[in-house]
């Protein structure tokens, strides 16, 4: 076998969250109805359904905070500040 060829390791925990973070944030902001759902191609708010998600995301970003550098902390944190204002600004009708 060839060198160049890197041993492969299975994922952690940590990069299938990182994968469902991704995946959930998306939902979330097509869920404020501030992006398109993929499937239909419309824009369907559902606030409720946006908050669990929002949720969720903000749950699983504590979880991963402890294997990130300061830089992915900030964007992460960021991720979840934006999730939340544009909830509240939906909910309130702006």
């Amino acid at each position: 076998m060839s060198e160049d060829i890197q041993e492969k390791t299975a994922p952690t925990i940590y990069d299938h969250l990182a994968i469902l973070l991704d995946q959930l944030s998306g939902v979330a902001w097509q869920k404020l109805g501030l992006q398109t759902d993929m499937i239909t191609g419309k824009i369907e708010p559902d606030l409720a359904q946006a908050r669990v998600a929002i949720d969720v995301v903000g749950y699983i970003a504590s979880q991963l905070e402890s294997q990130l550098d300061e830089e992915d902390k900030k964007h992460l944190h960021s991720l979840v500040r934006d999730l939340k204002i544009n909830y509240v600004q939906k909910q309130g009708g702006n």
